[in-house]
């Protein structure tokens, strides 16, 4: 065959590109089970970080340690145990298969329940975690995170500082989800409401569009008498 032809050359690209595209298949085939156990044992960081259990080196000692159960939401506010797969995507379940988690948690002796949550700030997504004490009411701690908020603006919503702004606060009243995040200065009523990141409104607001509209699937759990009531 003639080297220099056009033939030649065209043959030869394509079979490059033939075994390129192979060997990039078998490799994202090979590494698929290893990315996805980094992704799962993230995940398992973010809702320890939310549990105020951070820095941890052995992520599933520490996740199996204080969380107990990874439960489904009822429509009626009760909770069914999770027999699937450990999730990571929960808003696409959420939205796909109405599936609501709700992590069963236990510190110090004292029962803990965690909340996914998710929505969008200035520049993309953004996420997290909320903890609250076993009244169903108090945050014992929140973990949030985003994709591409602005350094020193919104980007503060993932520094502990911010976050530690949530530890206490109350997350009804009157049967509605009350906790939110207000405009830098502006906060009314502190039994419920934290500052937002001065600079940062947008992102602050992203905040508490997502801490209401995620929350709100809860309502009925949340809202739900337990037997020792």
């Amino acid at each position: 065959m003639n080297t220099n032809s056009n033939s030649y050359t065209l043959i030869y690209a394509s079979v490059i590109v033939i075994i390129v595209a192979f060997l990039l298949a078998f490799v994202s085939s090979s590494l698929r089970e290893t990315q996805q156990k980094n992704v799962e044992l993230d995940t398992k960081k973010q809702i320890l970080a939310a549990l105020n259990v951070r820095d941890v080196k052995d992520v599933d000692a520490e996740y199996n340690k204080y969380v107990k159960r990874d439960m489904l939401m009822n429509a009626d506010g009760t909770l069914t145990e999770n027999t699937g797969s450990f999730a990571t995507a929960y808003e696409k379940e959420a939205k796909e298969n109405s599936r609501l988690h709700v992590f069963e948690a236990e510190v110090d002796g004292q029962k803990k329940y965690i909340f996914p949550v998710y929505g969008a700030g200035l520049w993309g997504a953004i996420w997290g975690y909320v903890a609250l004490n076993d009244d169903k009411d108090t945050v014992y701690g929140t973990y949030f995170s985003h994709a591409s908020e602005t350094p020193g603006l919104g980007a503060e919503i993932a520094t502990s500082q911010f976050q530690n702004e949530f530890v206490g606060k109350k997350t009804l009243s009157d049967g509605e989800i009350a906790l939110s995040v207000v405009k830098y200065g502006k906060v009314e009523n502190p039994s419920n409401q934290v500052d937002g990141i001065s600079g940062g409104t947008i992102t602050s607001t992203g905040v508490d569009a997502m801490l209401k509209n995620c929350l709100s699937n809860y309502k009925s759990f949340l809202t739900k008498k337990t037997e020792e009531d």
